[in-house]
């Protein structure tokens, strides 16, 4: 990836890494080494739909180096490797994925209709982040992924709430700024 970053790229893709590690002291602890219910995901949703790929996947990428260097940002404050090799570490590594696919598929859309934008969020926001966190956790606690997607059904309709606020909330945003913030040359369809 050969990107180069304004600086009011780079102010906004730490904004967005800044929005990751404040939602992630949103916490409901769940028992059984499942991942803690947080608003991690939603504002990984709003990374991808609002910077698109790269910019979306960049602020994720320096939120889990933050991470990694024992800054406090992940869910409920905690931090370091280990947080990122233990059982709900995959989930953590599939926030970049997740932006990258939600801002690749905002992207590729001609008119970023609300019907696109959840898409997007559904598609990269909860199967592109569950399926690094399914796949670490099912290795971590030896149980095969088929049980490890069963344990997470229960969190689907959180995650389904957070793209039903975050689609709308996107279209908004992109609707209110002038065309030079925006990630793409795709305007928003408020119909």
């Amino acid at each position: 990836m050969n990107q180069k970053f304004a600086v009011r790229d780079l102010v906004l893709i730490s904004l967005f890494t800044a929005l990751t590690a404040i939602m992630a002291y949103i916490v409901i602890p769940m028992p059984g080494g499942l991942p803690p219910i947080t608003g991690q995901s939603f504002a990984v949703m709003l990374a991808g739909l609002l910077l698109g790929a790269h910019k979306g996947a960049m602020s994720q990428i320096i939120y889990v180096l933050l991470g990694m260097a024992g800054m406090p940002v992940f869910a409920g404050g905690t931090a370091g490797a280990g947080v990122l090799a233990g059982p709900t570490g995959g989930f953590i590594w599939g926030f970049i994925l997740g932006a990258f696919v939600i801002g690749k598929i905002a992207e590729m859309s001609k008119q970023r209709s609300l019907p696109v934008l959840y898409l997007a969020a559904v598609l990269g926001g909860i199967v592109a982040v569950y399926t690094p966190g399914i796949l670490q956790m099912a290795r971590f606690l030896d149980m095969p992924v088929y049980n490890g997607v069963v344990a997470m059904l229960p969190f689907i309709p959180g995650d389904l709430v957070k793209v039903a606020v975050a689609g709308p909330l996107a279209l908004r945003i992109l609707g209110s700024l002038p065309a030079a913030y925006t990630t793409t040359t795709a305007k928003p369809n408020t119909q």
